[in-house]
């Protein structure tokens, strides 16, 4: 069955059975399949659960309803507030999650009108808000125990095991060695692999405590209200779960302090110092009272980590042959892994100043 006419018969579940849906791709991720369904006057966002990734999307939408309801409740307390999230629709039949004929998953989630999303930082104030956002979440979710959520995707953002994939792939002699750049990425890799255990280090000699995380907290997953410009949410939960704060942080300022967009995969890759300042005050304005001080003493290490990571990944996906993440053309994968490892040495050049700003602002 095309994967469209799939999509239309999953979007009949969620309506009552005289609704025509009108369905468009929405977004621009590289896991689910997303759309925005329209019916009359009103808008939701339909998703195929992407089993590759996560081969329990029950659990998934156990975590999502968890939180969703939890932000639910939050917010009728506090009515002044403009933070909200998407929230769950169930199906005809009351179930959170809907299986076709095919053994794939579907879910429906409120659509949040009137906000729009950014592909890149031009502005200070925009950099405040995404901190903003992230430091607003980690409060709503810090209520809740790490331990009352599934962990969805056992090894997510923990870099040493990314490493043995990489490793495994590699001995197998994946991808072929005549890419142009392949030879630039697997020795970044090997330069940088005696640092790639720091956060798990600290996190098993109690350092570093689990919290609930969002997962991925990149910029496209910032929505910000049209009117006045300020964020008010934070989207595409599917990676919510334990983990440490740090691999948010950092995954959310490799996003945001890229110097070109992260759709620009390779030439121009740099960090932002003044960026980061700004991110970094943001969330410190909502979340202040979140990190410890040994939090904090990782902060730098976290920031140069995670795009060395997603490097990793996507490298990894590039000798595999592009199993993981979606591409558009040949090569994509490897460009995108050369992109986030030169952001990964910015940082590393930046170390110094990085390091005054942390100082100054915790």
């Amino acid at each position: 069955m095309p994967q469209n006419d799939a999509a239309i018969q999953a979007a009949r579940q969620f309506l009552s059975t005289s609704d025509r849906p009108e369905l468009a791709p929405l977004g621009r991720g590289l896991i689910n399949d997303t759309y925005r369904v329209t019916t009359g006057t009103s808008s939701w966002v339909l998703q195929r659960i992407n089993r590759q990734v996560f081969p329990d999307p029950v659990a998934v939408m156990t975590n999502l309803r968890r939180v969703t309801d939890h932000a639910s409740r939050v917010r009728r307390g506090c009515l002044e507030s403009p933070w909200r999230l998407p929230e769950v629709i169930p199906t005809r039949a009351g179930d959170d999650v809907y299986q076709d004929a095919h053994g794939e998953y579907w879910r429906a989630i409120t659509y949040i009108d009137q906000t729009h999303g950014l592909s890149a930082i031009t502005r200070p104030e925009q950099a405040e808000q995404v901190g903003r956002a992230l430091g607003w979440f980690h409060g709503l979710v810090g209520e809740l125990p790490a331990e009352s959520l599934h962990d969805t995707l056992p090894g997510f953002h923990v870099t040493p095991g990314y490493l043995i994939e990489f490793d495994a792939v590699v001995a197998k002699g994946g991808g072929g060695p005549d890419w142009e750049g392949l030879a630039e990425a697997l020795e970044f890799v090997e330069s940088r692999r005696p640092c790639a255990d720091v956060l798990e280090l600290a996190r098993s000699h109690g350092r570093l405590k689990p919290h609930v995380i969002h997962g991925d907290p990149k910029l496209d997953n910032v929505l910000f209200d049209i009117a006045s410009g300020q964020a008010v949410s934070l989207i595409d939960l599917d990676t919510v779960k334990p983990g440490l704060l740090h691999y948010d942080l950092g995954d959310c300022f490799r996003s945001c302090c890229n110097k070109v967009s992260e759709t620009v995969e390779t030439g121009g890759a740099a960090f932002d110092v003044g960026v980061f300042r700004a991110v970094l005050q943001g969330y410190l304005r909502e979340a202040s009272s979140i990190l410890t001080r040994e939090d904090l003493d990782y902060l730098y290490d976290a920031i140069r980590l995670l795009p060395f990571e997603l490097g990793l990944r996507f490298l990894t996906d590039h000798l595999a042959g592009n199993v993981y993440f979606k591409v558009q053309a040949p090569g994509q994968n490897l460009e995108r892994a050369l992109g986030q490892f030169r952001l990964s040495a910015s940082v590393e050049t930046f170390e110094g100043d990085i390091r005054r700003v942390l100082a100054a602002l915790t």
